[in-house]
């Protein structure tokens, strides 16, 4: 997938070899001259490979030679092999420490770059006494400095990390990269790279390939399959939280905005849609790519080098309305984002912690991986640095968690013949998010037992927004993220039908839940029929309507004026707790509250009775608190649906 230029190529100045000319060598042997003028005629043309062979020769005839070990360390720095550019650089200062004071810049950076930081650190400070007057080598050296002395630091303080192998149902000898995963675990979908010969030459294909978990283990991978995936390259990919869409990154593509842009595809259940370019003004005439769904689909975090952020690449983030459009991007902030570039965001499916990589962030060199948290207001908290050794002088990119928050999941080569894999392993606890468990429901008809279509919404109760929501699959399947922390209402609905309501208290709850899986039924509207309103509380011993059950009462009053010619008796009870006489009073006034709300919202009061039953007709045991909650109920019952 295409990226914009490594920051390493502007910070790694191309040496002045001015100084190379019109004076006298550091040599007098005229072999070693030749060689050396020969060298640098092919490094000059960037036939790095014969001008390395023929700089190292120069060397070998002539140990001392100054210049071409400072040509080498500039190459072996532009090829990115920085350890044998240290080696270069350290061999010309030996033989001259101060002929080209710039040099310890340079040395400093490549011994930054191969993880010699106890090196890097003196050479940085030396460059620094020197005062060349360079001022963005100064401001580098300076930073670098403070990532040198976090990064030794760290080194003698590692986190526990113990990365395994996905195995070769994923692996292959072709690379494997940025894995997305769906909050459930049961899908694991990836980018492949693969070497793909054409008519004239080789050239690398970027696909999405998709991984099942089934019995314990992955199964074999297979590609996405067209028309997601096309003879261009897709990558840098986020699938949604229920695996009914993905958000990635394509770029060079007819239409687009900008040279990459952000596409969303959906998932039928057999095969992805066609790629569609998200538009204005999530896409601009700039570069947006490595896109993040959040896991209720409403907020896309994504890295852009957009007009109006902190430095390069920042992190932005848009927000979906209700009418399904996306906001203007906001820029993540100070906080996030640097002077130095910020990349590949995964958004945890908890909503609130983020993982990106930075190069402006203080670290181990490169790109790091840091964790921040989002504050209500959507501010950020100081982000944290994984450390050591899940960062090192690599780069690190592309960080996702699953939905317990304690397996990681990212990319590495550590074999170089079987290329980039994937890995998971144990993220130590004080890098994790808030665990999520998730709600796996299928609708179906009372009467008939066939699966519906239907709408359901996930509510926080204590807010009284809605976090979630959507339609089933065909097959009335639906999945829904139910983060820890709050209290959550559940509701499904389809016309003709009274609604199914549930809900889920995991405020104060900061542990791994398991899962909720469930039949839905919907009973249609009919005589005689009754509806539990979950979601309906009260104040301790009164019938004070409490305001989490605004979003339920909303739902009720918008199935009775749907219906109007429904009559209804709304029922209260209560637990054993008290006398038979308080419970009386008690279930009738509930009642009689629901009915007041409903009145004051428009219907009809001719439609509408109530009727209190204390704790007559209990549905659970009274013995446990679980059981005394279930007894405190209010339902629903159709007294007449207007049919003849």
């Amino acid at each position: 997938m295409s990226k914009p230029v490594s920051i390493l190529s502007v910070i790694i100045l191309t040496l002045n070899c001015t100084f190379l000319h019109g004076q006298k060598y550091h040599t007098n042997s005229t072999r070693a001259l030749n060689a050396y003028n020969s060298g640098k005629k092919q490094y000059d043309f960037l036939y790095f490979d014969s001008a390395e062979k023929l700089l190292k020769e120069a060397v070998s005839i002539d140990r001392d030679f100054y210049e071409p070990y400072v040509l080498l360390g500039e190459l072996y720095s532009k090829t990115r092999r920085y350890a044998e550019s240290a080696k270069a650089y350290q061999q010309a200062v030996r033989i001259d420490s101060l002929f080209y004071k710039p040099i310890f810049f340079e040395l400093a950076s490549a011994e930054f770059y191969s993880g010699q930081y106890r090196k890097a650190l003196i050479h940085f400070q030396a460059y620094l006494e020197l005062n060349t007057g360079n001022e963005k080598n100064r401001e580098f050296a300076l930073k670098s400095i403070a990532d040198c002395e976090f990064a030794i630091e760290a080194i003698n303080h590692p986190v526990p990390f113990n990365p395994v192998n996905l195995g070769d149902s994923v692996n292959t000898a072709d690379d494997e990269y940025w894995p997305s995963l769906t909050v459930d675990g049961s899908m694991l979908l990836f980018t492949k790279q693969m070497r793909t010969k054409g008519r004239t030459n080789i050239y690398n294909q970027e696909d999405f390939y998709v991984s099942l978990y089934k019995n314990g283990s992955w199964s074999r991978s297979f590609n996405a399959g067209a028309p997601l995936n096309t003879p261009q390259n897709e990558g840098a990919q986020s699938v949604t939280s229920d695996g009914s869409g993905i958000y990635y990154t394509a770029c060079d593509r007819p239409g687009g905005l900008g040279r990459c842009d952000i596409y969303f595809s959906s998932f039928d259940g057999r095969r992805w849609s066609q790629g569609i370019n998200l538009g204005s003004p999530v896409n601009t005439a700039s570069w947006e790519a490595q896109p993040s769904i959040s896991a209720n689909g409403r907020m896309l975090f994504f890295s852009s080098n957009r007009p109006g952020g902190e430095g390069g690449m920042d992190i932005w983030f848009a927000v979906m309305d209700e009418s399904g459009k996306w906001s203007i991007p906001k820029n993540a902030g100070k906080n996030i984002n640097t002077k130095g570039d910020e990349m590949s965001p995964f958004i945890h499916f908890d909503g609130v912690t983020l993982y990106f990589s930075s190069n402006g962030q203080t670290g181990m060199g490169g790109f790091d991986i840091f964790f921040s948290r989002m504050r209500d207001d959507t501010t950020w908290t100081e982000p944290v640095n994984l450390g050591y050794p899940v960062n090192t002088y690599n780069d690190e990119l592309g960080l996702i968690i699953d939905a317990t928050g304690s397996k990681a999941y990212f990319s590495s080569v550590r074999d170089e013949k079987s290329g980039k894999d994937i890995f998971s392993f144990e993220l130590y606890p004080e890098a994790r998010p808030s665990p999520v468990s998730y709600f796996r429901g299928s609708v179906l008809d009372k009467e008939t037992g066939r699966t519906l279509k239907a709408d359901y919404e996930l509510v926080d109760l204590r807010r009284s927004v809605v976090v979630s929501g959507g339609s089933t699959g065909d097959d009335g399947s639906f999945l829904v993220c139910l983060p820890s922390g709050s209290n959550y209402g559940l509701s499904v609905s389809r016309p003709g039908y009274l609604f199914y309501s549930d809900n889920f208290m995991l405020e104060g709850i900061h542990t791994a839940l398991e899962p909720y899986v469930k039949r839905v039924i919907l009973f249609p509207v009919k005589t005689g029929e009754s509806l539990p309103l979950s979601n309906v509380f009260f104040e301790i011993d009164s019938w004070e309507l409490k305001p989490e059950s605004r979003s339920e009462l909303r739902k009720l009053y918008r199935l009775l004026a749907d219906n109007p010619l429904v009559t209804v008796e709304i029922a209260g009870f209560t637990d054993s707790t008290g006398t038979k006489e308080h419970n009386q009073i008690l279930s009738e006034r509930r009642a009689m509250s629901v009915v007041d709300y409903l009145v004051q919202q428009g219907i009809p009061k001719e439609r509408l009775s109530f009727k209190g039953y204390g704790a007559s007709q209990p549905v659970a045991e009274n013995i446990t608190a679980e059981g005394r909650r279930l007894n405190r109920r209010t339902e629903v019952k159709i007294i007449s649906d207007g049919k003849k």
